[in-house]
């Protein structure tokens, strides 16, 4: 007899289905009514790139103790995909459930002897309850639904409150999603064994808010001042540039006059699209786009256009699987020295790393600030799994007091009253020149530019002692970003330590809880949370100050790593590379194994303290 799995609110659900079957809403439905009972839950969403017919999956972590990253290993798996069976199975853990549809039978051999098998005839229920295939279809995830309420005591009311929320004006769909939830709990209620995974209600989500990041980001772009945006469609951005055109209607259209405030436009591709931000932010506008991958590679020659003549752009490069069309709807931070060296010759890009949908609409919104006082493009570096994922957070925050900081713009007054202007002269020794709004002056100011080699006036020149000075006065220049980027947040060890660990982005919530538990091991590591590239000096004192240091990241190439040798000036055997890359996202437990593994091989310690 396997042993029980015993968890209240501590436990980790996978639903397995067939993509195109209905299923994510159902899913979510699930996962929103745990939270509604003030627990917390991080779902995940794994999907196929085609429209119809693959495998899908939608993991829940329930977690009163508030862990939002995957914790790795399942504890009830519904399988509803036969495609599947064999690889869903295998990750349940020992003590686990199985929920299936037992309709057909299943040979013995297909099971586990140490976990706990459910099963429910759901696609004899809907065979029996409805004569349109369809219907049979999308009931029979509300009907599992149901029976999954009854087995983890769900509050009935908080999921009949969620259906009526979401059928809300379609009264003729209500009513047979109500009848098909009573009927999945009816049935488990009479049917059923008790299982000991339990969902008790409890007050642990507060103000938090939950919300996908690109959502977060599109909205800090409003925020931000961003009144174009110019987009081609592609998997996982899409829904950023959906988002901000949502926005714009709600928040950009003039209520006296109701004209638009904003121009949004689906270029024809990539190139175009990053083009046309470029033209309207040197036209003074705030402008961006959404893309990932692909898209970045396409925009090379742009991106080192605006690089070189210092027009502000954002780029919100929601990153997945690569290389080529690699996993469209897969997660990976595998874009890291695409977008820091974007285009040929030499170039370096800022490059922002939120961690989840709060800081996506911060730094969202902080792009366009340091886009315009630095005059170049900057990078938010969203991923899949932050972009397309509903994520508990802080709510959003804006401060009205504040005032966009538009950089080094001189006025028809400066110009008029003949203070020198040099397109690309350092006038203030941080390698940020001035610059002019087109029209700003009738016979003075900046109304062209080019992607050549220029002098300090921005006249042609092939001069190599022009082109040296330009291009150290852009390495000033990035100097000066160090001061404006964020800072990297840091989470000192329990105990003093030689040992610490470096991440960023969305591999923060599985850090959170793998340091908990490397803890409990006795395995003590400083660690730092890099937000932003150029590094600021606190991310080189802390590699300093440590004998070995952990880099975390979600790509095979160590890309973090390498460019934090390549602008640190490392030794590449201080830092240790923590690599996952399979396309979903990063587990507690990979980074606990790997870590441990690495420190009990070193032997490491930690530092005991010495009385004065």
């Amino acid at each position: 007899m396997p042993q029980e799995a015993q968890r209240t609110n501590d436990f980790v659900i996978k639903f397995a289905n067939v993509n195109g079957s209905g299923s994510a809403s159902a899913n979510a439905l699930f996962a929103k009514s745990i939270l509604r009972m003030g627990v917390p839950v991080s779902p995940r969403n794994i999907f196929p790139s085609n429209i119809q017919g693959l495998p899908t999956w939608y993991e829940v972590r329930v977690s009163e103790a508030g862990y939002l990253g995957r914790r790795g290993g399942v504890d009830l798996m519904v399988a509803m995909n036969p495609q599947t069976w064999d690889q869903d199975v295998a990750e349940i853990e020992p003590g686990g459930y199985l929920f299936y549809d037992s309709t057909r039978p299943i040979p013995k051999s297909k099971f586990r002897d140490d976990i706990h098998v459910i099963g429910m005839p759901l696609t004899e229920i809907c065979n029996r309850e409805y004569s349109d295939a369809r219907e049979r279809q999308l009931f029979k995830n509300i009907i599992y639904v149901g029976a999954l309420s009854a087995l983890l005591e769900l509050d009935l009311k908080e999921v009949e409150k969620l259906i009526g929320e979401q059928y809300k004006g379609k009264e003729k769909l209500l009513e047979p999603n109500i009848k098909a939830l009573h009927m999945g709990r009816d049935y488990a209620a009479s049917f059923l064994p008790s299982i000991d995974l339990k969902v008790k209600r409890v007050d642990k989500v507060g103000n938090r808010i939950f919300l996908e990041g690109n959502s977060a980001a599109a909205l800090g772009a409003v925020y931000g001042g961003a009144t174009v945006a110019a987009w081609y469609p592609i998997t996982p951005s899409s829904s950023l540039a959906e988002a901000f055109a949502r926005h714009c209607r709600k928040y950009r259209v003039d209520p006296n006059t109701g004209k638009s405030r904003f121009a949004i436009i689906q270029a024809e591709d990539e190139l175009a699209s990053i083009g046309m931000v470029i033209g309207a932010a040197w036209n003074g506008a705030r402008a961006f786009t959404a893309t990932s991958g692909p898209g970045i590679s396409l925009m090379q020659e742009f991106i080192g256009l605006a690089y070189f003549a210092e027009v502000p752009a954002v780029i919100f490069d929601v990153q997945r699987g690569g290389p080529s069309t690699g996993m469209p709807t897969r997660t990976q931070q595998s874009d890291v020295l695409l977008c820091a060296y974007a285009s040929h010759g030499d170039t370096k890009h800022v490059l922002l790393f939120p961690a989840d949908p709060k800081e996506a609409f911060d730094l969202g919104a902080q792009a366009f600030d340091l886009a315009d006082r630095l005059q170049t493009p900057v990078f938010v570096m969203l991923d899949l799994d932050i972009g397309m994922n509903e994520r508990l957070c802080e709510p959003l925050e804006w401060n009205d007091a504040h005032h966009y900081d538009r950089g080094k713009v001189m006025s028809f007054q400066d110009l008029e009253a003949g203070k020198e202007f040099g397109r690309y002269l350092d006038a203030d020794g941080d390698g940020i020149p001035y610059r002019t709004y087109p029209g700003t002056h009738p016979a003075r100011g900046a109304y062209f530019t080019r992607g050549t080699t220029k002098d300090r006036y921005a006249r042609y020149s092939e001069a190599g002692l022009d082109y040296v000075e330009n291009m150290q006065r852009l390495l000033r220049k990035f100097e000066t970003a160090k001061q404006h980027v964020p800072k990297p947040e840091l989470r000192a060890a329990r105990h003093p330590t030689r040992s610490a660990v470096l991440y960023f982005g969305s591999t923060a919530p599985a850090m959170q809880e793998a340091l908990d538990r490397l803890t409990e091991q006795g395995l003590h590591l400083d660690a730092l949370r890099v937000r932003a590239f150029p590094f600021t000096d606190e991310v080189s004192e802390f590699i300093a100050e440590h004998d070995q240091v952990f880099v975390v990241e979600q790509n095979r190439d160590a890309q973090l790593r390498m460019l934090l040798v390549n602008e640190c000036v490392i030794d590449p055997a201080k830092l240790i590379p923590i690599l996952h890359y399979d396309g979903t996202p990063i587990t507690a437990r990979f980074i606990v194994a790997e870590i441990a593994q690495q420190m009990n091989a070193l032997k490491v310690a930690p530092l005991r303290r010495v009385a004065p």
